[in-house]
């Protein structure tokens, strides 16, 4: 397993220039798993790499999987301009700085934040056979526990306003990292406000497994 990690995280981080999205996600999710998603989740600083790499059916399922993830994410990057937006392997990453969903050191949505998320939800609604995990993040200034509590407040508001807008329950998940991944630089002010974020990692649930599966038979 730990050379599959290897050589998986290599071809991750090696970005190669001549496979698209689709292709990547079936290869990763051949290569990794469940396993190797949480030990290059681990390695790289990056939650959101990890559990998709470990949400990854790969092979031709993944394959088609990928090809309806690239549907979404164009039409998430066409719905929500306001969001950063990555495809992942088999899954999508959505990031909003929280200055999009947040005033500085709160937990509660602004009105700016439920249009952003509104308009979020139109398209999560035509995609009900994903997951959702909701992960909240914080930039180094103050004490870790209360960025902890904070980066879970933030997640939890921004999943509780998800259901109440009609995504299903069971759909999401929520987590709080507090200030233990950052993604961009704590030492200047720009970088501490992008780590600020609340990430939305897609992936297929057990059902578009189960259909992208039957497909690869007929």
């Amino acid at each position: 397993m730990s050379l599959i990690v290897l050589l998986s995280a290599a071809f991750i981080f090696s970005g190669c220039a001549t496979w698209n999205k689709t292709q990547k996600g079936a290869v990763i999710g051949t290569a990794a798993g469940g396993t190797a998603g949480a030990v290059i989740g681990r390695a790289s600083g990056n939650t959101a790499l990890g559990a998709i790499i470990g949400a990854a059916v790969g092979g031709a399922s993944g394959a088609i999987i990928g090809r309806q993830m690239d549907k979404q994410a164009e039409e998430i990057k066409k719905t929500v301009p306001d969001a950063k937006v990555e495809r992942v392997g088999e899954g999508i990453v959505v990031e909003f700085n929280s200055n999009v969903l947040f005033a500085f050191d709160k937990s509660n949505l602004s009105n700016d934040a439920k249009t952003n998320l509104d308009k979020l939800v139109l398209v999560l609604n035509n995609y009900s056979e994903t997951n959702i995990e909701v992960q909240g993040h914080t930039d180094s200034r103050g004490s870790e526990a209360y960025n902890q509590t904070l980066s879970e407040q933030r997640a939890g508001a921004v999943s509780g306003y998800l259901t109440a807008q009609g995504i299903a329950y069971d759909r999401i998940t929520r987590k709080g990292f507090g200030e233990t991944m950052p993604k961009y630089s704590n030492a200047d002010a720009d970088g501490r406000m992008q780590n600020r974020r609340v990430e939305f990692l897609i992936t297929a649930n057990e059902k578009m497994k189960a259909e992208a599966a039957k497909q690869t038979t007929n």
